[in-house]
């Protein structure tokens, strides 16, 4: 199965405008996270999906470029774009705010599409913050490891639980967050996005809902890693701190 990644980057941004060409520690945020995909052991290439020319021009400089429509209403659809015309049997969508992430995660994304038309990842929740926190979605998973939910409220009810401190209630289940990469089989996601955004989707504000609502089956790796994502200014100090950590 050849199975390519794919960065959905755009230039604006309300909070961080310009942030994929930000400097983190020298490197931009972009370049940073496609050196990461360019670590995995599955992916055969990496390609930015942006409409904007100054990130296309940066990006090209290390990676495949697809300059794609400036009126898509989500990555999802920009990465779709790009599926189209594209050889290959499958695509990781990866965020291009998470200068950290782990290739090892992306393997095991990538290797869950074997036995399911979509995959992604999850990690079990430690910080009682995250608990009630509707930006850290929740996913609870059956027998098989396929998701059954995905919601931005703490899932599921504990009941017995439920009068307990936030610590109490993570020592009551094995809670899981939602981490922002997604697995799809190439014909599954043309599919994915000729369908109307779903009820559930418009509720909650999450767009795999619309493939559970479609029936579309998707498989969730547990991982022991958490996504540190490039929001705000502020947030790139924080990783420049990691990063001079580890060396």
């Amino acid at each position: 199965m050849r199975i390519i990644g794919v960065i959905p980057a755009r230039y604006g941004s309300t909070r961080f405008p310009g942030k994929p060409l930000h400097l983190i520690a020298g490197k931009s945020l972009l370049r940073r996270v496609v050196e990461q995909c360019q670590k995995s052991q599955t992916l055969a290439e990496v390609v930015v999906a942006t409409d904007d020319p100054r990130i296309a021009a940066v990006a090209k400089e290390f990676c495949e470029v697809e300059m794609t429509r400036e009126d898509h209403p989500s990555g999802t659809d920009r990465i779709a774009e790009v599926a189209s015309r594209r050889e290959c049997r499958a695509i990781i969508n990866i965020q291009g705010d998470e200068p950290l992430m782990d290739p090892r995660v992306i393997d095991l994304v990538a290797g869950a599409l074997e036995k399911n038309e979509m995959s992604t990842a999850a990690t079990l929740i430690r910080e009682e913050g995250e608990l009630a926190n509707p930006n850290a979605v929740k996913v609870v998973v059956n027998q098989a490891g396929r998701a059954l939910y995905f919601s931005r409220r703490t899932i599921p009810y504990v009941r017995d639980a439920v009068d307990g401190s936030l610590a109490e209630q993570l020592a009551a289940f094995p809670f899981l967050k939602h981490l922002g990469i997604y697995g799809y089989r190439r014909d599954v996601l043309l599919n994915l996005v000729r369908y109307p955004v779903s009820p559930l989707e418009r509720a909650e504000k999450l767009e795999q809902l619309r493939a559970l609502e479609n029936g579309i089956q998707i498989g969730v790796v547990t991982v022991d890693y958490d996504s540190i994502g490039v929001d705000v200014p502020d947030d790139v100090r924080r990783v420049e701190a990691i990063l001079r950590a580890s060396v």
